[in-house]
């Protein structure tokens, strides 16, 4: 056997491998789908109950802080502060913390509307750090020191909780074992483009499916970072927020149910926010969500196992905490899936074995079947939606690179900043980031992307030279578009960039025809 056939050979274990992970993560998606559908009437009902049976006068209502973390949101933080102050809640038992850390000029934003809400009798404090310590995690900490509220709830600058938010997740707290209350996160702009579109799509399939049947079922879950309400004194026993991931709430709330405390999750409670409109933005999330998430898995995962807790809740969490994984998976199929088509006819080696192609159907259908479930629950026109899942699809697979990149760094321990989602007051048509603050970098890594697409576009042409002008191998068609239009959409924000600035109010929410072909199919 010659050293290329080893090669090969080695390759194709490698490659089986990292299929049958990607089949087992997305057989996980079925197991969700059975626990909801076995679930959610009854689970349901009962919400139902604690709301019809809760009674409480204002004299028993608790004290509440609203944690608002701000990092240079000069464009939402009117429309945040607006919606807050609207909350039907009596104003002698609400604070609201705006904690600051902006270093443009969104401080004097808040410092304006902080004086005239204080002016209308609400309880409103404006803390400003100048230096971040800590970030998100370090702000939130440092306003709870000064909170009165029994109960903390928390959202970021992009969101718009409903008035009623807190007379609708309260009632939950009075199971005494309850520390967290999480709202299903709805989108204000989600019909704005495709690529929000995209995002609302998998949004909701995590909310609707993943964090109701975890809840449910009684597996672990997490805090989503806002649209949530915290009972301070689970806080407090879980050891605080803590800057040492760059995912604050999933440490916490991993450390709160190894506590014994329970996360309830309200699937009917919306808390609308404004997604991302920006592929450079997705993938500064992306990969904060990743690193976090791996770095939550290293520093927890001893602890889940050593805990006393079932197998499968146990199994769950693992999988729930390793999630991100499929990302580094899937970029070691797309490397590996072009070398297998240098075998020649009648090599010992098969081109394409049956069990890895339908290993990675499963892998790639159990999404599928998650998101088309949430959207026939949520959506009456629901079937009028499913053609935004192919470009979730698309860019899911294209973001390989980016969160491979921070899966990595997460595991050899590299710092990084926690780098912030630019948010721009995008809910209508008309509205564009373009010519805004907050300008997009150039794109380095999608240089790396660029090469990933050319190198799975020879693929497709091997493939296609070695079976027939009629065959195609569909994983790696997949992994070429999903590159090439991540890095594609990347590059054209990089240049919009260089457009002036508009004066506020004079033409920055308007389209060139450019932007409104980009638009139109992105």
């Amino acid at each position: 056997m010659t050293l290329l056939a080893i090669l090969h050979g080695l390759l194709w274990l490698l490659h089986g491998v990292a299929s049958l992970l990607l089949f087992a993560y997305g057989m996980n998606c079925y197991l969700m789908l059975y626990l909801h559908r076995r679930m959610r009437v009854r689970m349901q009902r009962q919400d139902g109950a604690v709301w019809c049976a809760w009674q409480a006068c204002e004299a028993q209502l608790p004290h509440v802080t609203v944690q608002l973390p701000i990092y240079n949101e000069r464009y939402v933080i009117q429309r945040l502060l607006e919606a807050v102050t609207c909350l039907c809640y009596p104003k002698a038992l609400l604070e609201i913390q705006v904690l600051d850390d902006s270093t443009d000029g969104t401080t004097a934003i808040i410092s304006r509307l902080v004086k005239r809400y204080r002016q209308e009798g609400f309880d409103i404090t404006l803390f400003h750090r100048r230096q971040r310590h800590g970030y998100k995690a370090g702000a939130l900490q440092e306003g709870l020191a000064a909170a009165k509220g029994t109960f903390i709830a928390i959202f970021d600058a992009d969101f718009v909780p409903e008035p009623d938010f807190l007379m609708r997740t309260l009632p939950f707290f009075q199971d005494p074992a309850i520390a967290m209350v999480q709202a299903r996160w709805g989108h204000i702009n989600g019909d704005y483009s495709v690529l929000s579109r995209a995002q609302a799509f998998g949004l909701n399939g995590h909310f609707w499916v993943e964090q109701a049947a975890r809840d449910w079922s009684g597996l672990f879950l997490n805090f989503n970072g806002s649209g949530g309400v915290w009972r301070r004194r689970a806080i407090d026993e879980a050891g605080g927020w803590q800057a040492d991931t760059l995912t604050e709430d999933l440490d916490l709330s991993y450390r709160a149910q190894l506590q014994g405390w329970r996360l309830k999750f309200l699937p009917q409670v919306v808390c609308p926010a404004e997604v991302p409109v920006q592929m450079s933005a997705v993938k500064n999330q992306q990969h904060r969500w990743a690193k976090g998430s791996m770095q939550t898995a290293r520093k927890l995962i001893p602890r889940i196992l050593r805990a006393n807790l079932p197998l499968f809740t146990k199994y769950q969490a693992l999988c729930h905490l390793t999630n991100y994984l499929v990302y580094p998976l899937m970029l070691f199929v797309a490397l590996t899936s072009s070398f297998p088509l240098g075998f020649e006819a009648g090599s010992a080696t098969p081109k394409m074995p049956l069990l890895l192609a339908i290993s990675l159907s499963f892998a790639t259908f159990g999404p599928l079947s998650m998101y088309v479930y949430a959207h026939r629950h949520l959506y009456p026109d629901w079937w009028q939606r499913l053609w935004a899942f192919p470009f979730l699809l698309i860019f899911g697979t294209g973001l390989a690179l980016n969160n491979t990149k921070a899966i990595l760094e997460a595991l050899f321990n590299r710092h990084s900043v926690f780098v912030r989602t630019p948010k721009y007051r995008i809910e209508h048509a008309s509205d564009t980031w373009v010519g805004k603050r907050y300008r997009v970098p150039f794109p380095w890594l999608s240089l790396g992307e660029v090469l990933l697409a050319l190198y799975c576009a020879y693929g497709v042409l091997r493939f296609m030279q070695q079976q027939g002008t009629y065959l195609i191998n569909p994983f790696s068609l997949l992994f070429t578009l999903g590159f090439a239009s991540v890095a594609g959409l990347s590059f054209w924000e990089s240049w919009r960039r260089r457009t002036p600035r508009h004066p506020q109010g004079s033409g920055a929410g308007r389209f060139t025809s450019t932007d409104k072909h980009f638009k139109a199919l992105f």
